[in-house]
């Protein structure tokens, strides 16, 4: 019995000498950081020469323009003066670009941490007017694997990508970093081409908005900052809101801000644009949901699967004739829906993989039997209204519709991503 203790008990030590230190010498593949020199990050900012598009984020209109979002590499600058025959003009270089918002020919849009203000008045020829450093978190780049991520060094600059690799060496666990996820984000509500403004008009996914003199920018899931940008020389920080948790949206209606979160709709009050009041919340299960605003409804689209919350994926209409006292006034089955925009009696829903789903809205209770039309041929991840085109935004690229006959929709025009054979 001794024998079997003592060899227990040895096998067991050797076992534990291998396996038992926190940072045994092992094999793995792992995600290597692939870094842009600060210096470099600094001035990457520039108008490069038209490129394909390979994998599309936010979409923002402005003036004939179209401007289509990269995920983390810059903006595409589409001539749209004729939608039946959009054309890629440039390309605006900005690492780590997810959402923008423009006023007056001045640019506004995120890179990595900085908030960067871009003249456009040349649109061949962009310069950096202003930077604000460090005022979103700094969030990795998403990877397409499952594999470990690499020690992050601050010291080597900035984290633009990942080089799969196999390496041998003591595992210690990564310093955390969020991962930026481009699937959260709502709209700003002015259309320069609409009517006749000089502020842009963004899709309901976006976390960029403009309304008046005011820029608003989520910083994270929980606050907000402000900006003057009455002078377009000189953007101004005028403040910060902290928000509840898990804001996703924000969308400008008359002089109040609604924020979609992943618990609800949150509502304020912007008559003093430089310091919103909170005015009520409406409350849904924890899911993913952009919203768009009419005089007298909210159109929340509530996203479920992945680390969106339920099982349950749908179109809540709620009813804001009293902003101090939202309700539920009816939800409606979807089944995987992101982005949405109105257009008067008209409702665009981007339901994913479903389709993209059109509906006439002027009776809120029976909005379903109202089906106007689907487009299954397309993933729509959003939309925005243009006064009888509908640009679309999706994996498979920019699509815009004819919607003035709305019983004859027509696809005007598309640029499709090439799929790698």
């Amino acid at each position: 019995m001794k024998t079997i203790i003592k060899t227990s008990l040895i096998l067991f030590m050797g076992i534990c000498l291998f396996s038992c230190d926190d940072d045994v010498t092992h094999e793995y593949t792992i995600n290597e950081p692939v870094y842009m020199s600060t210096t470099d990050f600094k001035n990457a900012v520039k108008s490069e020469s038209a490129r394909s598009m390979e994998e599309t984020g936010k979409i923002y209109f402005y003036g004939d323009y179209i401007m289509v979002n990269e995920k983390f590499q810059g903006i595409h600058i589409i001539n749209n003066s004729d939608p039946s025959n959009p054309v890629i003009e440039n390309f605006i270089s900005i690492p780590g670009n997810i959402d923008m918002a423009i006023k007056d020919n001045m640019l506004y849009a995120d890179s990595y941490t900085d908030l960067v203000v871009i003249d456009i008045s040349n649109m061949n020829q962009v310069t950096e007017s202003k930077r604000f450093d460090d005022v979103f978190f700094y969030s990795l780049p998403p990877t397409n694997n499952n594999y470990r991520y690499g020690n992050v060094d601050p010291e080597k600059g900035i984290v633009i990508g990942w080089e799969v690799k196999r390496t041998s060496e003591k595992y210690q666990e990564p310093r955390y970093y969020p991962m930026y996820d481009y699937m959260t984000n709502s709209a700003a509500e002015a259309s320069s081409k609409a009517d006749g403004s000089n502020i842009g008009k963004a899709g309901s996914m976006a976390r960029f908005m403009i309304q008046g003199n005011t820029l608003y920018t989520l910083k994270s899931s929980y606050a907000l900052n402000i900006y003057d940008i009455s002078d377009n020389n000189e953007a101004i920080h005028s403040g910060n809101l902290q928000l509840g948790w898990g804001i996703e949206t924000v969308f400008a209606h008359n002089d109040h801000l609604f924020f979609g979160a992943n618990r609800g709709m949150y509502i304020y009050d912007i008559s003093n644009p430089f310091a919103p009041e909170y005015v009520s919340e409406y409350s849904h299960f924890m899911s993913c949901d952009p919203v768009v605003v009419d005089d007298d409804y909210a159109f929340i689209t509530l996203r479920a699967g992945n680390w969106c919350g339920q099982n349950t994926s749908q179109l809540d209409v709620v009813d804001i004739t009293d902003l101090s006292t939202p309700s539920l006034l009816k939800s409606y089955a979807m089944e995987n829906p992101y982005g949405l925009g109105i257009d008067g009696d008209l409702l665009f829903v981007c339901d994913g993989t479903a389709g993209l789903k059109i509906y006439d809205k002027s009776a809120p209770l029976s909005i379903a039997a109202n089906h106007i039309s689907t487009f299954t041929d397309v993933t729509p991840y959003d939309v925005i209204p243009l006064g009888n085109v509908l640009v679309v935004i999706s994996p498979e690229g920019l699509l815009q519709y004819d919607y003035s006959d709305i019983n004859n929709i027509q696809l005007l025009s598309s640029i499709r991503i090439e799929s790698e054979e």
